[in-house]
């Protein structure tokens, strides 16, 4: 016969083990962080920003255009990279069918509310276009390839072909030029000699030639080189004070030969600038992986491809080294993210994601890179769910956006770096001196369960902070009353010291 315990004496045994199991974890020894704010490390040049990728969320008249553009504009970013992309033609390409009788089918009637509405929240920022997508009929193809009439259909395969009608390149030169005349210089002049008319002067700083040319239309380093040429000397004959960004690969790690070829000046027209390259990565899990797994995954992915970076930036020193870099697609992706209908996303995705771009971030400050991205502000099914920044049915923001907020609000270029390190790798800490000359300390808990350190340097101060506890909502701020500190899982944390 089994002995019997009350409900009273069973919910006091569940009381007393709960109370000494917290009790044990807040007596663990907490981890060491030491930052020595003489020795310095670095000066940074990096940027934290993001990447805003078009599709028919960002359309006005949408649940969450609104709050989506403030958003954006509350974020205050500079290098903000936006890209009308091959999803959807009728969203990104202004010429949709080739001149023929003495007629043009140029149509920003659906591309300008979303350009304007993205230029305009950006004012007073540095941004980098990319309207990426070549028009399908410049392209030599077996037959034309089609596109949807409605332009919120999702479309994967509109960009076939390899072999340029107009082997010159003239044609898709003059085609990137008429559409930076159009956002500044008022209008542009047909193929006919007509002219089209818009009224817009904006200021565009970068302009960004195509985009994961590894990939779309699987270009070779020595054609995307002389297409980059044709399309930069057009533009600059409309705009002289715009720069030019290239590359934008897929997969850096898998084609150094682009680096070695793009990069050296001799393979460029006389003065065609080489002013900043970019590539991109994602981490991703295996279908297969539970999402505890997660974090390792993202983690070592994360530093391959800072290993990729440094091999890069050996090619561009070497070659070009007054070229700047530019990260420009920072983030993660789901397996089967596009799938209809698809599995809910935990919410600790979002903040592995955030302190996987904040670790990304301070690795591109330690390394010299000028700009780090994070992809995207809206993903949504279909178009890449899992790297949003926002909730895409009510345009809150994640965590992913609240930590870059908190990067960007709180550090730039020209802080700088001290010698810190932390006696767990779980933990990654950098020691920053500001521009206005205030300590703080970035901290960054890259693993699932909350980790105590020890802050000697640091009670009284204050901390500022995106973990699971403050959910889709603001960074949170706490006064620190002591030595220590709890970091929450994937946690990112600004200590600012208050001496």
């Amino acid at each position: 016969m089994k002995p019997q315990i009350s409900l009273r004496t069973l919910a006091h045994l569940i009381i007393g083990f709960s109370f000494l199991t917290a009790l044990s974890a807040f007596a663990q020894t907490p981890e060491n962080v030491r930052v020595n704010w003489n020795r310095v490390m670095a000066v940074s040049k990096s940027t934290a920003t993001l990447q805003v990728v078009v599709n028919p969320p960002l359309r006005r008249g949408s649940a969450i255009h609104d709050r989506v553009f403030q958003g954006l504009k509350d974020l205050k970013c500079d290098y903000v990279r936006y890209v009308p992309w091959l999803p959807y033609p009728r969203l990104g390409v202004a010429e949709l069918e080739p001149p023929r009788d003495g007629k043009t089918s140029w149509d920003f009637s659906l591309i300008d509310p979303m350009t304007e509405d993205f230029l305009n929240a950006t004012s007073g920022h540095s941004v980098i276009l990319n309207f990426s997508t070549i028009p399908q009929w410049m392209f030599r193809t077996e037959k034309p390839v089609s596109y949807p009439a409605d332009p919120d259909q999702v479309i994967w395969n509109y960009t076939q072909g390899t072999e340029l009608r107009d082997p010159s390149m003239k044609e898709v030169a003059d085609y990137y030029a008429r559409l930076v005349s159009w956002y500044t210089q008022g209008g542009f002049t047909d193929e006919y000699g007509n002219r089209h008319e818009s009224g817009h002067h904006f200021k565009i700083d970068y302009w960004e030639v195509l985009n994961e040319v590894d990939l779309e239309h699987k270009m070779s380093p020595q054609f995307y080189t002389a297409l980059y040429d044709a399309i930069v000397i057009a533009i600059h004959k409309v705009d002289p004070h715009i720069k030019f960004v290239g590359m934008a690969l897929a997969y850096p790690g898998k084609a150094p030969e682009f680096f070695e070829y793009f990069l050296n000046p001799r393979n460029h027209q006389a003065g065609v600038p080489l002013d900043m390259i970019s590539y991109h990565f994602y981490a991703s899990p295996t279908a297969d992986q539970e999402p505890e797994n997660w974090q390792y995954t993202f983690f070592n992915q994360a530093d391959n491809f800072l290993d990729v970076v440094r091999y890069v930036e050996s090619i561009r020193k070497r070659l070009s080294p007054g070229t700047q870099t530019d990260l420009d697609e920072l983030g993660a992706i789901l397996p089967d993210d596009n799938t209809v209908p698809r599995g809910p996303i935990p919410d600790s995705y979002w903040n592995l994601c955030g302190a996987m771009y904040a670790y990304l971030y301070v690795e591109a400050a330690r390394l010299g890179i000028d700009v780090a991205g994070e992809s995207q502000l809206v993903g949504y099914p279909t178009q890449f769910p899992s790297v949003s920044m926002v909730d895409w049915n009510t345009g809150q923001p994640n965590p992913r956006y609240w930590a870059l907020k908190l990067l960007r609000d709180n550090f730039g270029p020209g802080d700088t770096l001290v010698e810190s390190r932390a006696s767990t790798p779980s933990v990654e800490v950098q020691g920053f001196i500001t521009r206005e000359g205030k300590h703080k300390i970035l901290l960054i808990n890259k693993r699932g369960q909350t980790i105590r350190i020890a802050l000697p340097f640091a009670s009284g101060g204050r901390a500022d902070y995106v973990d699971p506890s403050t959910g889709f909502n603001p960074p949170a701020t706490l006064r620190i009353p002591g030595d220590e500190l709890n970091l929450n899982p994937f946690s990112v944390t600004v200590v600012t010291r208050g001496d």
